[in-house]
């Protein structure tokens, strides 16, 4: 059995004896793995598996989002928050997601467990507007304070402005909505 095969079984094993009805199902996709869990026991599930000296998961490698407005995925959850985490013992990589709508955008932060959540929180925050409980400084990060809204949101109102050449340069800057 490869070396991949075991962790992923491992992992497996662990999460269903431990948490088994806090993961709502697993999918795999270019033979990385992803758990969906319920979004109140990601906290517990993450302390659980970096207290595990088996699994050897230490590095949480990044925290993203997705905003499935319009697709056909959009009834499990509007938003889908991804963990990216990542055993360096064992070189390898799985991932938690948690998905959520509009209203019960609230997810525990991760920051008490893994202090780089802190940046990677707050930049979700800003920019798909996923408020993260418990956060020490849930602040924005990317945007200017007066923007208002989450630019990485679907509904979120595309505009720019034409960029500035030497060749246009003495023109008035031209914002398009």
């Amino acid at each position: 059995m490869g070396a991949v095969v075991e962790m992923e079984e491992k992992l497996r094993g662990f999460l269903n004896e431990k948490f088994g009805d806090g993961v709502i199902r697993e999918e795999s996709f270019r033979d990385q793995v992803s758990f969906y869990v319920k979004a109140e026991l990601l906290a517990d599930i993450c302390q659980a598996i970096l207290d595990n000296p088996e699994l050897d998961v230490k590095y949480l490698s990044d925290i993203t989002a997705v905003d499935w407005l319009g697709h056909e995925s959009e009834s499990e959850g509007r938003f889908e928050v991804c963990y990216n985490l990542y055993s360096l013992g064992q070189k390898y990589r799985f991932f938690l997601k948690v998905r959520a709508n509009e209203d019960e955008l609230t997810i525990p932060t991760l920051s008490l467990i893994w202090p780089s959540a802190n940046w990677m929180e707050r930049e979700v925050y800003d920019l798909f507007g996923v408020n993260f409980e418990g956060h020490p400084d849930l602040t924005k990060i990317l945007t200017p304070d007066e923007l208002e809204g989450h630019p990485l949101r679907q509904d979120y109102p595309l505009t720019y402005e034409v960029p500035q050449f030497t060749w246009n340069k003495d023109d008035p800057p031209e914002v398009i909505k």
